[in-house]
């Protein structure tokens, strides 16, 4: 059948219903929320004589549930506006309801009886072909269906999101063996493309895939860490971004995510393992999780886990770590290994593994045990939890937040290389890998054509990684480049497009990216029909300009070299904006500064949903100068209407650059003014190069022409600056901004309104540009311009809101 998920129906509105309700929310589906109703009434109910008849009581848990969804960091919506489209409500009054939506969603209680309960009532009230899934994350799938009628079982099957659900890439899908295939078919497309998830089809194990081996990881990575008396500081270092993981590592993690739900899945692991899991005696506690847990320190939860944040005698909070031998928070130690100080120079994280393991301190020790042990486990999985090593590099990747997954990182170790390492240990893996090798197959993954292929175990080849036509992945396409320098590459993505990737450290802006601008736009205007500007950075688009340069320039006072400078790149934004061919900028994390300006002058932007953009110059001393004070003035001048307040209008873009304010998505972007109705927003980023590069195509298409430089913008003048003068006072009298902030401000107030106009008039690109360029010289000879660059270069963080 022709399925359509207009509404959905999420039955549980704890941390995980809420927020998955949300995220529905998120791409614009209409949702029901439903929850329990309370037994009691709460003394404040009683007081302000409320019945168990009134709405306010009966709804009270769903309601409590999604206003702290609501108020959740990281926040589970793109705009605070998308709340409008969850409808509240509870089983015994709300439940019927679900007859008018496709899709019913079970997110309650990890129990099976309730479960079923739940199933038996949706049974009964929902309409044929409606699709019923259970976001358990180890109940196993098929006995939640049984008893249930035929047309139930055919509709149903297990959809495992990770939380949380915005941000988190994985979504499980767990069919029984009465799922429909073409249930199965739909939820795999609609949950990479519509709710942009790294769908891996997993069969009805425990633990499924990720929880399987990621659980399985983390506990081994405890116990190892135990066994050599590293720290946690230590152990958090070395399984961090150095080792291609988020920040949190291996400690953190678990304190965010609450010990009791690590255990809880460990406990259920090793219940179902027995006669099944060769390695089963792993999912017993280590003895410091085992302490922890009685203590209850459960993590973030308690208030205290592996670490515990405190206040200093100051007032200034402090975050303290677990001494295993005397159960004490001791305050943080500097972590160094001659392993890692080896491989600060190697910024490819890829590449960075086999020197990890080669280490021949306590760091390599710990690398060798860690990932022999987890690569052997991984092995004896198969066929047991996936028939393909793709799909379990997928569930770790996209659910754990690793770069690469286990058999990615067992290639770039290099498996004969590895196999040695786990040998030597005693860790052996599964046999097929020798008979991989023995084949003269020498790695698990490899490419052919610009397609990645995998090694099939029961075929004893090599097969396409299915569902690759979707995506443009520039790491397969070595053999595509045209053209590159130091900091950047320029492929060619076929069909007439070209793609500038972005190659230096948090892909700033220096004369290699510059070059790379200039020399991508010449050569599409001469041999292709488009360009776009992507990249597969893990960390940002783009954080900005080369602060070094700018900084090495200023303090010697160079001020004709950094004029020269911000003149070339103001010319290669408006080149940007005024070739011939059309320019799609493809943003994602990321996109500050520079990487906003450039964003601001494409002719289209496809931004992956979570793009974090913002003119963020203010919080070095400086105000936009790449035409991104230009370009704001520019489109609020577009937004002028007669009779609108126009003062207004400017005054949002001049509050956000002056807070060097960040948006939180794609969405919140919009809001700013900094993407605009004609942008596009891609929630799979997977998927981004190949809608960017779409999107040339339609522009190219469509008899794109090259456009104009406006002469028609319209700036405020004395008027203009006089309103923000006086709030710029105002601040600077209640000492919320510094004498500096003040003069900056004053700088942007001056450029934004076209300057000491005597009256609001129309003014051309280039006289705004030639302003700011002039407003950023002044400012780059300024002491405190200065002393703000070098507490960024020396450590500190780029501003954020």
């Amino acid at each position: 059948m022709n399925r359509s998920i207009r509404k959905v129906a999420v039955l549980g509105s704890g941390i995980m219903g809420s927020r998955i309700a949300c995220h529905f929310a998120n791409i614009g589906v209409e949702v029901l929320l439903l929850d329990i109703v309370p037994k009691d009434l709460t003394d404040a109910e009683k007081a302000k004589g409320i019945t168990t008849e009134h709405p306010a009581f009966r709804n009270r848990i769903v309601n409590d549930s999604f206003q702290a969804a609501l108020k959740a960091s990281p926040a589970p919506l793109y705009s605070a506006a998308f709340a409008s489209r969850v409808k509240l409500g509870n089983f015994d009054d709300n439940l019927a309801d679900i007859k008018n939506y496709d899709w019913v969603m079970e997110v309650v209680v990890e129990r099976l009886d309730i479960k079923r309960s739940i199933f038996e009532k949706v049974d009964a009230l929902r309409k044929p072909g409606t699709l019923i899934t259970s976001n358990t994350s180890g109940i196993p799938i098929h006995l939640m269906a049984e008893g249930r009628s035929e047309d139930f079982r055919k509709n149903f099957a297990g959809t495992h999101f990770f939380n949380p659900p915005r941000y988190l890439r994985l979504l499980e899908i767990i069919p029984t063996a009465d799922t429909d295939q073409s249930v199965v078919d739909f939820l795999m497309h609609y949950g990479e493309l519509f709710l942009g998830k790294t769908t891996v089809l997993c069969k009805d194990t425990p633990g499924f895939i990720a929880n399987r081996l990621g659980i399985y990881a983390l506990i081994q990575t405890i116990r190892v860490a135990e066994e050599m008396g590293l720290s946690v500081d230590e152990v958090d270092k070395l399984t961090g971004p150095v080792a291609g993981r988020p920040k949190s590592g291996t400690y953190r993690l678990s304190d965010v995510v609450g010990l009791d739900t690590t255990v809880h899945v460990a406990n259920n692991l090793y219940a179902s393992g027995e006669g099944k899991d060769e390695s089963r005696d792993a999912f017993v506690l280590p003895e410091i999780m085992q302490k922890l847990f009685d203590n209850k320190w459960l993590g973030d939860k308690t208030g205290q886990g592996f670490y515990k944040k405190i206040k200093d005698e100051k007032g200034k909070s402090v975050i303290l770590a677990l001494d295993f031998k005397t159960l004490e928070y001791v305050p943080s130690g500097k972590v160094k290994f001659d392993t890692l100080e080896g491989t600060k120079n190697i910024s490819d994280v890829y590449k960075r593994f086999g020197a990890l393991v080669a280490g021949k301190d306590k760091a390599g020790d710990f690398y060798r045990k860690t990932f022999a042990d987890v690569f052997k486990y991984a092995t004896f999985r198969i066929p047991e939890i996936s028939d393909e090593i793709f799909r379990i590099d997928q569930a770790i990747t996209a659910g754990f937040g690793w770069q690469y997954g286990l058999f990615e990182t067992w290639d770039a170790i290099g498996v004969k290389n590895m196999l040695g390492i786990m040998e030597s240990l005693d860790l052996k893996p599964a046999e097929w890998v020798y008979e991989m090798l023995a084949a003269g197959n020498e790695s698990f993954y490899k490419v052919e054509n610009g397609k990645r292929l995998y090694y099939d175990i029961p075929s004893k080849s090599y097969k396409r990684i299915p569902g690759q036509d979707s995506f443009i992945l520039l790491s397969n396409l070595s053999n595509n480049i045209v053209w590159k320098n130091a900091g950047a590459n320029l492929y060619d993505l076929g069909d007439g497009i070209l793609n500038l990737e972005f190659k230096s450290k948090m892909n700033t802006m220096g004369s290699e990216v510059i070059e790379g601008i200039q020399k991508s736009i010449s050569l599409a205007e001469k041999d292709f029909r488009g360009l776009v500007v992507g990249n597969e950075a893990v960390e940002a688009f783009s954080a900005g300009a080369n602060l070094a340069m700018l900084f090495m320039y200023a303090v010697e006072q160079e001020f004709d070299e950094i004029n020269m400078v911000i003149s070339q790149f103001q010319q290669t934004m408006m080149r940007a904006r005024y070739s011939s061919i059309p320019v799609v900028v493809a943003p994602h994390t990321l996109a500050l500064g520079g990487g906003c300006e450039l964003t601001l002058h494409a002719d289209k932007v496809v931004a992956h949903a979570e793009t974090y953009i913002g003119l963020v110059e203010f919080g070095v001393g400086l105000i936009p100068a790449g035409g991104g004070t230009k370009e704001m003035a520019l489109r609020c001048s577009d937004m002028y209407q007669a009779g609108d307040p126009e003062l207004n209008i400017l005054q949002n873009a001049f509050m956000n650059i002056a807070q060097a304010k960040v948006s939180t998505s794609a969405h919140e972007a919009k809001a700013m003014n900094y993407l605009q109705d004609k942008d596009q927003i891609v929630l799979n980023r997977s998927r981004l190069i190949a809608e960017a590069k779409q999107a040339a195509i339609d522009l190219a298409e469509n008899g794109y022409t090259q456009p104009k430089p406006r002469h028609d913008i319209k700036v405020q003048g004395k008027t203009g600056i006089a309103l923000f003068l006086a709030g710029i006072t105002q601040m600077r009298l209640a000492n919320f901004i510094t004498a500096h902030d003040a003069k900056i401000a004053e700088k942007l107030a001056y450029v934004i309104n076209g300057g000491d106009l005597s009256y609001p008039q129309l003014v051309s690109e280039q006289y705004l540009i030639d302003l700011e360029r002039e407003a950023f010289l002044s400012l780059c000879g300024e002491k405190k311009t200065l002393e703000r660059m070098q507490g960024l270069l020396n450590g500190g963080k780029p501003p954020r809101n």
